[in-house]
């Protein structure tokens, strides 16, 4: 295949690595400074420039964006999507994982642990929100940061007060959360690659430092993982639209808790610490998955007139359940499953045998008009005050 890897460091040891895993296997790669890239929308077709000129054909592409150039990057990754070219990490994905917030709005709705956290911007709410997440110590985060920095540990409530106030005059957001102390300094990066986990290293913080990051001094080790983690790890990167994602993790008391969903994750360390061939395994999931560049499922699907996508849930006592997929009448309403959903199981393409239990999800795809009748109408409370009879009669 021919590859293009997206990255500003061409001497950067992931980068490095990963072109020469590439070279050892005969594809033929190019290391491409990602600002020197042009978004052609002038034509029949999306296009791309590179230093000025038309970009060659390429059959993938591994982004590699830097924090600073989120905005851009992820926008030169869409345009490679518009053209049918794979990526591993999609532009949806790499936004999501950028944003803490946002990836942790998106992780909670999945039902993935993670540390209790708030995020709030008046004063009067700072203290509230952090007696929420359990008081002081309390951590606190700039929705932007990477490799440790712009992560505080605040030892009390009101050193954590005088934090958030100093960061938010200058404009900055930052998230609330959970001090865990029973990870004692420690925490679990995994290395996922597509729907595995292929390497996993326990990083450690050095002296009083809390953070465990190696560009913060911490040691690593290799781990092997139990299956609580390596299924927290897999779900997370899938969850956020990432193939190739480094997934950090808590050690809690009750199983794993994660902090963060990496899309351009570094392999020097776990390289190192696992002597494992990382970036071989990166570009052997990108060669197998080739043929199958990511498609918007939604966007192709809406686009027949009156029909479109639509998750429908199985309500307790409603007539589908306990019944085969197949006796469900849904296939006659022209309505086709395209997912069930069981907690956090997935089944994909289910066949018409299997049965249906309450609180099934079920990914349609079928005419809308069908599909909206089957979701229950919403009651929502009336906010309106009503006006105080023969009101038009008092004098003004």
């Amino acid at each position: 295949m021919k590859l293009a890897i997206l990255s500003r460091a061409p001497r950067a040891y992931s980068t490095r690595r990963l072109r020469a895993a590439a070279v050892d296997r005969g594809h033929t790669v190019k290391v491409l400074d990602t600002l020197r890239f042009g978004i052609d929308l002038s034509g029949d077709a999306p296009d791309l420039l590179f230093r000025g000129k038309q970009l060659s054909e390429y059959d993938a592409i591994l982004p590699r964006i830097g924090n600073s150039i989120t905005y851009f990057g992820t926008a030169v990754v869409r345009q490679f999507e518009q053209m049918d070219v794979y990526t591993p990490n999609t532009s949806y994905g790499i936004t999501n994982a950028r944003d803490k917030l946002r990836a942790t709005q998106i992780l909670s709705r999945h039902e993935i642990a993670m540390p209790a956290t708030t995020f709030v911007r008046d004063r009067a709410d700072v203290l509230p929100a952090i007696e929420r997440v359990g008081g002081a110590p309390v951590v606190i985060k700039l929705l932007e940061g990477t490799q440790g920095i712009g992560v505080i540990l605040a030892p009390e409530l009101k050193v954590a007060e005088a934090i958030i106030e100093t960061l938010h005059s200058t404009r900055q957001n930052v998230l609330i959360q959970r001090f865990v102390a029973e990870s004692k300094g420690r925490d679990i990066r995994a290395l996922v690659v597509g729907d595995r986990v292929i390497a996993a290293m326990r990083r450690v913080a050095q002296g009083d430092e809390f953070r465990s990051n190696v560009h913060r001094g911490g040691s690593v080790e290799p781990v092997a993982l139990e299956p609580a983690y390596e299924e927290a790890a897999v779900r997370s990167a899938q969850i956020m639209g990432l193939r190739v994602a480094g997934v950090d993790m808590l050690e809690g008391e009750h199983g794993p808790l994660v902090m963060e969903v990496n899309s351009s994750p570094g392999l020097e360390g776990i390289e190192r610490a696992t002597r494992l061939d990382v970036a071989g395994a990166i570009v052997d999931y990108i060669d197998n998955q080739v043929a199958f560049p990511e498609i918007d499922v939604r966007q192709r699907l809406t686009v027949s007139t009156g029909y479109g996508v639509a998750e429908l849930v199985v309500h307790r006592g409603a007539e589908m359940v306990g019944k085969r997929l197949g006796d469900s009448g849904l296939r006659e309403r022209d309505i086709t499953v395209l997912t069930l959903h069981r907690g956090t199981h997935v089944v994909p393409n289910p066949r018409s045998s299997q049965v249906l239990e309450a609180e099934d999800r079920l990914l349609c795809f079928g005419k809308l008009e069908e599909m909206r009748s089957m979701i229950p109408t919403r009651r929502r409370r009336t906010r309106i005050r009503k006006l105080p009879k023969k009101t038009w009669d008092q004098p003004v």
